[in-house]
């Protein structure tokens, strides 16, 4: 399961590095060896290291690193690990399947870590690496940690919107209201074209800006048009393996007219079939099914008839 990288907005500030003289000697010296030790770590790897927002990134970037940050499909998030558990020790273990862009571990005020940490690779086979090597990883006697591809989610769902509304009126409103607003998706309504569904998808131009937005519009806070509406992340895209992709013989599609067309074109055969077939994948030795894929996704739309076709391959 992909983990959403919205979980990464903590809303805890503080810094571990810092002792209250009321603390206890033991805690103290405890304290203290957990600083040296994540010294030594920066030193031993020329990596920095700074906490704010209640994360401390390790890296973003790395020593000598020139370009932009690697790519999405890169970052793994890293769950269950024992609250008091540091980079000092992660970090060497991660590095194991590759080299790392930036470690963000989250933390708590007290100078615990909250339990889960992002892990950013420089490219992404190193990424799926960590998932195949740590994933279940016993770190202590009994205990396991959890890693998974995190997903960097820019788009959010809108619920509640009037169904008169059209998308330029969308747009305009979400960009008075929320800043970084790139692009805005609404679907017609299937009994009248010039109505929509009452909802839409609003593209951000990162997911800092999506996960602003989705504070300042927290239902029953927010209303739009005199509405109250719905927010949530949007189901993120998700990054299909090649290997997968070169096996699948037979794909779902929506009737689309251009996808019907220009499928015919290419030669493809189509068989109707009811929506309720549209779960499946099956797989074969067939190569050529994966670019054919990839070439019609981006020629699909929503399904208007409640119909999907089955492309055979």
């Amino acid at each position: 399961m992909a983990k959403d990288r919205a979980e990464s907005d903590g809303d805890m500030e503080g810094d571990s590095g810092k002792v209250s003289p009321l603390v206890g000697e033991d805690q103290f010296k405890a304290s203290c060896a957990k600083e040296m030790a994540l010294l030594a770590l920066m030193e031993q790897t020329g990596y920095n290291m700074v906490q704010e927002n209640g994360q401390r990134k390790y890296g973003g970037p790395p020593p000598g690193w020139e370009g932009p940050p690697p790519p999405r499909g890169c970052e793994v998030f890293v769950g269950k690990i024992p609250r008091d558990l540091y980079e000092d020790k992660l970090v060497p273990l991660f590095e194991r399947a590759g080299r790392i862009y930036e470690f963000r571990l989250m933390m708590e005020f007290s100078g615990e870590n909250r339990g889960y940490a992002f892990v950013m690779y420089t490219n992404r086979e190193a990424a799926q690496r960590a998932i195949q090597m740590l994933d279940n990883y016993e770190i202590r006697p009994g205990k396991f940690i959890g890693v998974c591809v995190s997903l960097d989610n820019c788009r959010l769902f809108i619920g509640s919107i009037p169904k008169d509304k059209r998308k330029d009126e969308i747009m305009d409103e979400m960009k008075k209201v929320t800043d970084g607003v790139v692009d805005v998706i609404v679907y017609p309504s299937s009994t009248d074209k010039s109505r929509n569904r009452g909802f839409a998808f609003v593209e951000y131009e990162s997911h800092k800006a999506a996960a602003m937005a989705r504070r300042k519009l927290i239902p029953g806070t927010f209303q739009l048009w005199g509405h109250s509406i719905q927010v949530d992340w949007a189901e993120p895209e998700k990054d299909v393996d090649e290997e997968v992709m070169q096996r699948v013989r037979v794909l779902y599609v929506s009737s689309s007219r251009r996808l019907l067309r220009r499928s015919a074109a290419e030669g493809r055969r189509f068989r109707r079939r009811p929506l309720k077939y549209s779960a499946g994948v099956f797989t074969s030795k067939v190569r050529e099914s994966g670019a054919a894929g990839r070439r019609l996704t981006g020629a699909a739309q929503p399904p208007g008839d409640q119909l999907l076709w089955r492309l055979l391959l």
